[in-house]
């Protein structure tokens, strides 16, 4: 697939996870296999008015690197100064708009998955970008607003006709979250419907999934969200699947090891305290399918030191690789 002047062999991709994939997170997904990761999306009236938290988000490593940031907003102007921030980054080589994002905060400052109800604003924000930005400019949308505004296709026929150069369809609508099956059906319409490449979002949690969702859709890429939660390991597990080979899945105490990693990663980036907390949700995903999960959990939820923390999940391998029947 190409986007503009960048290239994908496989074209599968790390999906932008508020509260997610930070940069600890998207250098893990890339070490294992992701083609492209994204930033959890920056709010570009935040950048505008020099926000340091914000700007933050915006580190990036030089293993992950190139980069795509997602940005939302709803302001074509400020939208576009955006741009400022990404245009002579090198880390940085793709601006995607959030279209899609359904938190209530969100919807009700009319930005996110709000614009699929304003095709036309939309539209404009797409043209005010592609004007400010050097680098490709693509957007993130739904299946539609809810059940009854299901505009998926109109819409993405009216972003590229404002030149946006690819867009990702989620299969939900704005009203499902994340909730019920994702509809497929809605990416292939669309993929039908323009010129420009589409990439295929929900439902990818397994490397069944991602080849069933490129034959069932004929889309050019896909992203992966929820999926790779607690589970990098995705990425080459579909590049397995795509030549052929026997599909690799890690044992429990890989997965424990790979969750110590993550931690350590996180405090070498954000800092005990931010680390420790922002841990406990992924310390959680890593460990879901394993024996005695729950208490270990509750255990680790109540712990502010990471030297503890990691020293509980090193005892609880122990009790894995014994009980390694689970």
């Amino acid at each position: 697939m190409k986007i503009r002047n960048l290239e994908f062999k496989e074209s599968v991709f790390l999906a932008p996870m508020a509260g997610v994939t930070d940069i600890a997170f998207r250098e893990l997904c890339k070490r294992n296999g992701c083609e492209l990761v994204y930033t959890e999306m920056i709010s570009a009236k935040a950048l505008f008015y020099g926000s340091k938290n914000t700007k933050d988000m915006l580190l990036i490593s030089k293993e992950e690197a190139p980069v795509a940031v997602q940005i939302f907003g709803n302001d074509p102007f400020v939208m576009a100064k955006a741009c400022d921030f990404f245009n002579d980054n090198e880390d940085i080589c793709l601006v995607d708009i959030n279209m899609g994002c359904p938190a209530p905060k969100i919807v009700k400052n009319g930005e996110g998955s709000s614009l699929m109800k304003d095709p036309k604003l939309a539209a404009q924000i797409v043209r005010e970008v592609k004007k400010a930005s050097v680098k490709p400019v693509t957007a993130k949308f739904r299946k539609g607003f809810d059940s009854n505004n299901i505009n998926a296709v109109e819409f993405a026929k009216e972003l590229e006709q404002a030149g946006v150069d690819a867009v990702t369809v989620h299969g939900r609508t704005k009203e499902q979250m994340y909730e019920g099956k994702a509809d497929w059906d809605i990416i292939a319409d669309v993929k039908k419907s323009i010129s420009i490449p589409v990439i295929g979002n929900g439902d990818v949690v397994t490397a069944d999934d991602a080849v069933k969702i490129f034959e069932y859709t004929n889309c050019d890429g896909i992203m992966i969200g929820r999926g790779a939660m607690g589970n990098p390991w995705i990425f080459n597990q579909i590049h397995q699947k795509n030549k052929n080979k026997n599909v690799i899945y890690p044992s429990g105490e890989e997965k424990i090891d790979m969750c110590i990693e993550h931690y350590k990663m996180a405090l070498y980036y954000e800092g005990e305290e931010k680390a420790v907390r922002e841990m406990r949700k992924h310390v959680g995903w890593y460990l879901k399918s394993l024996s005695n999960n729950k208490e270990i959990k509750d255990i680790i939820n109540y712990e502010k030191s990471s030297e503890k923390v990691i020293s509980i999940l090193k005892q609880y391998k122990e009790y894995i690789k014994i009980n390694s029947n689970f």
